[in-house]
């Protein structure tokens, strides 16, 4: 196993931890500023807009440059939107710092898919794209608790500390670890454009938004469900995001590996499973067994379909592999706001906590219908991806 993947891994669990453990700090940080909690919970809405806006951009900004330096580039604003974070001094500017971190998120991820597949022999590259976002997996596994306790201990601000001295090892392991590509031809732009005139690109990134919805859309209301309807104590919720972890984990890493047999299995599998397993939970919430063990195979399903969206964008974009890999990863951003807005929209019209799983798997059923059609106008057949 490639070194560098485990650099691009390192990466991964750095900016995945920034993105979620603002979640746990929430009342430290509300607390510390002087403003609500819901007016701190923006802070997560700026960040994945920032993303949304901000991966295409920076994707065509970083385009001329190699993509070793790329990623050290977009490591050094990450490390320094969360040195940002850790001094900001009111909450306008700890907004600021938040879209500044989220500005090389999007980016990372996307052009960082592509140098890991290009890493591995062409039958390896959705396992290598998985093994990268391992490190994201692993940040809701142990970054995203330990950085809360971390934070509740010592402060908010020691976590963003804390993050940011994980950003500067991953800088230096991406630095003398990545192989530098002499053979790599430059981006042209006007190629990269040309390559988003296809329909099933599209439509294959309309796949991700759903997947990503469908997700959020019980993700979000979680702990609520775990509590009110599932009648388990606090600590019993973190117990059961630790068990979502591994769970996501698993997945990841068997996604790959199917996805490197077949994509379209692959992503069919999953979207079907993930719509089972989220109807399935809104009846065996009720029972704590049963509610864990449901979610467990639920977050198996849901991240084991990560690699293969993955490869699957960059296949039908292959002439622009960095902007479109980018442009999945704001795909997905796009998904999260929808699925948490169903999510809480069935709420608020007072179906209950219940029926959150229920539009969760709506929504999945709606990327099984996309990946349907995806897969019946290019025959299921899966081309290998050119790195």
């Amino acid at each position: 196993m490639p070194i560098a993947l485990l650099a691009l891994a390192m990466s991964a669990f750095a900016i995945g931890t920034t993105e979620f453990v603002i979640m746990g700090l929430l009342p430290e940080v509300a607390g510390d500023l002087n403003v609500s909690i819901p007016s701190a919970g923006w802070l997560i809405s700026g960040y994945a807009l920032g993303v949304a806006i901000g991966a295409p951009i920076m994707a065509l900004l970083t385009a001329k440059l190699p993509r070793k330096r790329t990623l050290v580039l977009l490591m050094s604003i990450f490390i320094v939107g969360n040195i940002l974070c850790a001094i900001a001094y009111s909450y306008n500017l700890l907004m600021l710092a938040r879209i500044v971190t989220a500005l090389c998120h999007g980016a990372f991820f996307g052009i960082g898919s592509v140098v890991a597949a290009s890493l591995v022999a062409p039958g390896k590259q959705a396992s290598a794209v998985a093994l990268m976002f391992t490190g994201l997996t692993l940040a809701n596994v142990l970054g995203v608790p330990l950085g809360t306790w971390f934070g509740q201990l010592f402060g908010w601000r020691a976590t963003f500390w804390g993050v940011a001295i994980i950003g500067v090892l991953a800088f230096i392991s991406l630095i003398m670890s990545l192989p530098t590509n002499k053979d790599e031809k430059p981006v042209d732009l006007s190629r990269e454009f040309g390559a988003l005139g296809n329909g099933k690109l599209w439509l294959s990134l309309a796949m991700t938004v759903f997947f990503a919805a469908a997700m959020f859309a019980l993700f979000s209301y979680i702990a609520p469900m775990l509590l009110q309807v599932t009648g388990i104590s606090n600590r019993g919720v973190s117990w059961t995001l630790f068990l979502i972890g591994a769970g996501l984990t698993v997945g990841n890493i068997l996604g790959g590996k199917l996805a490197d047999w077949k994509v379209s299995v692959a992503l069919i599998l999953s979207f079907a499973l993930i719509a089972l397993f989220s109807l399935l939970f809104s009846w065996t919430s009720h029972s704590f067994m049963l509610a864990e063990v449901t979610l467990f195979l639920w977050a198996m399903a849901t991240f084991a379909i990560v690699p293969g969206l993955q490869i699957n964008v960059v296949r039908h974009g292959k002439d622009a592999p960095n902007l479109v890999s980018t442009m999945n990863i704001a795909a997905f951003n796009v998904g999260n706001a929808l699925g948490a807005w169903v999510g809480g929209a069935v709420i608020e019209k007072g179906y209950g906590l219940t029926a959150v799983p229920v539009s969760a798997a709506a929504l999945a059923v709606i990327g099984l219908v996309l990946c349907l059609i995806n897969f019946r106008k290019t025959g299921g057949q899966s081309s290998p991806v050119r790195a």
